[in-house]
């Protein structure tokens, strides 16, 4: 019988490890996800975000993970969940719900505390109405919204330690709304530095959250983080980590390669190997951090 996202979320915890999340705009990202989430035979998460979702198609987006599944999940570790990566609004929320999305985290990190509870607190009794089993997850504090490389920090980020949520908000906040996990802002940021490294994790903020929270808790901003930090994170008590433009990068360089080493060939899927075949390196890497293969 296939494990939920949630029991899969709670093994990670107990064996202090992480499910790794990839974010996917097209088939050769899934495709180089599933190849090596096949390979390592693990559970990974594949994410949308609302611009992601909007291109793919939302209904589309549930068929491929679904068909992906069917096709590749033989009762062994290879399991592929689909989450609504940063939700904004409660329409939205209630459109990935219907349509089966495994989880939703509605983002409202930018907003004042008390708003940002009111609203995650109906955007976890719209999903659970349509859905009991689905996993929402709420984001306290703001980390920036650009998966992209960066020549600044974002705005307004939370990155200093005397502006990151504090346990007591990040109890409150769980209590309230009643989310599933929690995507705490520690000095972690959305994109990657050009030409620096990104800041360093806030772990003993990390843990204690963890403490303080009692659920899930989930690293967004991955890419640019050292290795050093993602293991003591793991460690601290986060489930869940976030790549996003780590991959879109190893997408584009390998693409332009690609282009450059076939200059005659108009034919996308014969370019397309090389290129998964890159994005499949920063996965697996990853994975293998993640998981402490």
């Amino acid at each position: 019988m296939t494990k939920s996202l949630i029991q899969i979320i709670k093994e990670a915890e107990k064996k202090r490890v992480a499910v790794g999340h990839f974010n996917v705009a097209n088939l050769e990202m899934l495709k180089a996800v599933s190849h090596v989430a096949e390979r390592l035979q693990l559970p990974v998460i594949i994410g949308t975000s609302e611009g992601e979702r909007g291109f793919l198609g939302i209904h589309h987006s549930v068929d491929l993970i679904a068909s992906y599944n069917k096709e590749h999940a033989k009762g062994s570790g290879y399991t592929l969940f689909l989450n609504a990566d940063h939700t904004y609004s409660l329409d939205k929320v209630k459109d990935a719900a219907e349509v089966g999305y495994d989880s939703i985290i509605f983002d409202g990190g930018k907003l004042p505390f008390e708003e940002n509870v009111q609203q995650t607190k109906k955007a976890v009794q719209i999903a659970k109405k349509i859905n009991p089993e689905i996993v929402v997850e709420g984001e306290l504090g703001y980390i920036g919204q650009s998966s992209k490389v960066l020549k600044e920090l974002p705005e307004g980020a939370a990155i200093r330690l005397e502006d990151l949520p504090t346990p007591e908000q990040a109890e409150q906040f769980v209590r309230e709304t009643g989310v599933d996990m929690l995507a705490p802002a520690v000095g972690n940021v959305h994109g990657m530095l050009s030409g620096a490294s990104n800041p360093n994790l806030q772990i003993e903020r990390i843990r204690e959250i963890k403490d303080a929270a009692k659920v899930p808790l989930v690293l967004h901003g991955g890419s640019g983080v050292s290795d050093e930090d993602f293991v003591a994170a793991i460690n601290a008590g986060i489930s869940i980590i976030h790549i996003s433009t780590e991959l879109r990068v190893a997408w584009r360089k390998s693409f332009e390669e690609a282009l450059k080493n076939n200059p005659e060939e108009i034919a996308s899927y014969k370019l397309t190997p090389e290129v998964i075949e890159k994005m499949e390196k920063v996965i697996e890497n990853r994975l293998r951090l993640f998981n402490k293969l």
